[in-house]
């Protein structure tokens, strides 16, 4: 998969993190991995909940008080509460993002408004705990279940990071999948491509697919793909870790042992050995893979997502 192959993604955004002067004190939080890099692949649609529910920019900072599972949303300063008023807008607003057909959204961590995880919750004590969610994050999250979601700083985290734009791409095929119709047979042949994929998240889930497009005549399109859909999104979110991925390439040889040359299973086994013990990035035993693929011809192989899940230029299998 190349940048000139792909459609860009519509993704929702915290509006600061591109660089909008929308925060409490005029300033930004510009990212400009987001920008620069994530930019080539999608197209952002920014929000601001602060200011698109009425509060001006420079405003006084505010924070969650009260139960973290139903905080209020106070200012610092002179304790005005403008949890209403965010709670109105945010149900409207994720109402209205329905028609944006987005593929994920990027929160900027520790607002009161759009913080994901760990927000501070402030209570009488005036020690805050951080179990809180952002009024808007929460609202959203409750509204779209299935979307990928991720914050900034978390993206950092070369795991977390793969682990959101693999969802992100896989929606993407899955409702070009559905835009050309919703047939049983269209479906077989999508969740053929992503066997290894799935396979590399959770080997339980895939199998729970299989048994439903195993039975897909039971079920009439629309519930069979509303299913298909849920399971899907929910196995890749499950994090595909080293071990998991070693037993796909060990599944992938597999394949074509017997065609392979002594010589060539011990390089094969020995790269993989490498990678399995964190010393090489799992980009250099698919590369010998792909190599032995090409070489042997094998076409359920060659048809696998698992190999390009996402833009080669993201470079998100380069690191060990």
């Amino acid at each position: 998969m190349t940048s000139g192959a792909t459609t860009k993604i519509r993704i929702g955004i915290s509006s600061c993190l591109l660089g909008e002067r929308v925060r409490y004190d005029g300033g930004h939080k510009h990212d400009r991995f987001i920008t620069e890099t994530l930019g080539q692949f999608f197209e952002w649609v920014p929000v601001c909940p602060e200011v698109e529910c009425g509060l001006p920019t420079p405003r006084e900072a505010m924070r969650l008080v009260g139960d973290p599972e139903a905080p209020r949303l106070v200012t610092i300063r002179s304790g005005l509460d403008h949890t209403e008023r965010m709670l109105r807008w945010a149900r409207a607003r994720v109402a209205a993002l329905d028609a944006e057909e987005l593929a994920g959204f990027i929160f900027k961590s520790k607002s009161p408004s759009s913080g994901l995880l760990r927000v501070r919750v402030y209570g009488a004590t005036g020690i805050p705990s951080r179990r809180g969610v952002g009024l808007f994050a929460r609202a959203f999250r409750e509204r779209f279940p299935l979307l990928p979601v991720e914050e900034d700083g978390r993206l950092h985290d070369l795991a977390l990071r793969e682990n959101f734009i693999e969802r992100v791409f896989a929606l993407a095929r899955f409702r070009a999948l559905c835009a050309g119709g919703r047939t049983r047979g269209r479906l077989v042949a999508f969740h053929a491509a992503h066997k290894l994929l799935l396979l590399s998240h959770s080997p339980a889930l895939l199998r729970e697919l299989g048994r439903l497009v195993a039975d897909a005549k039971a079920s009439a399109p629309a519930q069979l793909y509303a299913r298909y859909q849920t399971l899907f999104m929910e196995a890749l979110e499950q994090r595909a870790t080293v071990k998991k991925h070693v037993n796909v390439l060990m599944h992938m040889m597999g394949y074509f042992k017997r065609e392979l040359s002594a010589e060539d299973k011990r390089e094969l086994l020995e790269v993989i050995g490498h990678y399995a013990a964190e010393q090489v990035p799992l980009l250099v035993p698919l590369t010998l893979l792909r190599h032995h693929i090409r070489t042997l011809g094998e076409p359920y192989l060659a048809g696998q997502t698992y190999l390009n899940p996402h833009p080669i230029e993201l470079k998100l299998r380069n690191h060990a």
